[in-house]
C-alpha cells in the first residue's frame, strides 16, 4: 500500500497462542520460542494517520510493541470479546492524550450496540458512527467498504482500498455471501479467517485452512 503500511497486531483466534489452559503441540512451542506467540487478531493502517481495526484485549501490548503513540479512529469487524476486550485501554487516551475529545469509531449497528453494552462507562469517550452493509468510510486516502460476512450478527469484513492495493481482511467469517465474495474478487491481498486445519467443527462462523484456500 503506497504511503500505508498494513500491520498485523495479532493473528490468533479468541484463546491466543499460546492458551493459558493449552498444552497441544503449537502452544507448547510458543512457550518455548516466544516469537512463535501471537495474540488475538487485529490489524493497523498507517499513513499520515493511525486506523485501527478491533481492539483486542492484549491491544496495550501490541500497540506499545509496534510503537504506537496515538489512534486516530477505531473500526470493529464485531463485538465478541477477543475483539473489543482491549477497548478500555483507549480511555485513557482519550482523557490524558486527547484531553477529552472522542475517539471516532465505527462498526454494524449491532457491533456498537454490543460495545455499549460492555463498555458503558466509556460513551462519554467514543463518538460513534454506524455502518450499514457496504457503506463505505474514507479516511487519510484509505477507503474501508464495510462487507458483511457469516459470523455473529453484524460482523463485517472490510475491503480497504488505496489508488494502488485492494486488501480483504476478515478475521472471523465462514462462507463469504454472494455480493461479499463478487466485491472482494481480484484483490491484491486477501487475509481472511482460517481457523481449523482440514477438520471445520463450526463451518458457519469460521473457515479450515483448506476451505479458505477455495
Amino acid at each position: 500500500m503506497t504511503g500505508h503500511t498494513l500491520t498485523f497486531m495479532g493473528t490468533a483466534a479468541g484463546c491466543g497462542v499460546p492458551s493459558f489452559f493449552c498444552h497441544c503441540p503449537a502452544c507448547e512451542e510458543a512457550r518455548a520460542n516466544p516469537a512463535l506467540s501471537r495474540g488475538d487478531c487485529g490489524i493497523m493502517i498507517r499513513g499520515t494517520e493511525t486506523t485501527i481495526i478491533d481492539t483486542p484485549p492484549d491491544a496495550r501490548h501490541q500497540l506499545i510493541r509496534e510503537q504506537v503513540d496515538a489512534v486516530d479512529r477505531i473500526i470493529f469487524t464485531h463485538c465478541h470479546f477477543d475483539h473489543i476486550g482491549g477497548l478500555g485501554e483507549y480511555e485513557y487516551l482519550v482523557q490524558l492524550i486527547r484531553h477529552g475529545v472522542p475517539l471516532p469509531v465505527y462498526g454494524s449497528p449491532d457491533a456498537l450496540a454490543g460495545i455499549n453494552g460492555e463498555f458503558h462507562y466509556m460513551t462519554y469517550a467514543l463518538e460513534e458512527t454506524p455502518l450499514e452493509p457496504f457503506a463505505t468510510l474514507t479516511a487519510d486516502g484509505v477507503t474501508y467498504t464495510a462487507c458483511p460476512v457469516t459470523h455473529a450478527p453484524g460482523t463485517y469484513g472490510y475491503l480497504i482500498e488505496t489508488p494502488e492495493t485492494r486488501v480483504f481482511y476478515a478475521s472471523d467469517t465462514g462462507p463469504l455471501p454472494p455480493e461479499t465474495a463478487e466485491r472482494v474478487q481480484g484483490v491484491d491481498v486477501l487475509a481472511m479467517d482460517a481457523t481449523f486445519w482440514k477438520r471445520n467443527w463450526n463451518p458457519n462462523d469460521h473457515h479450515s485452512i483448506q476451505e479458505c484456500i477455495e
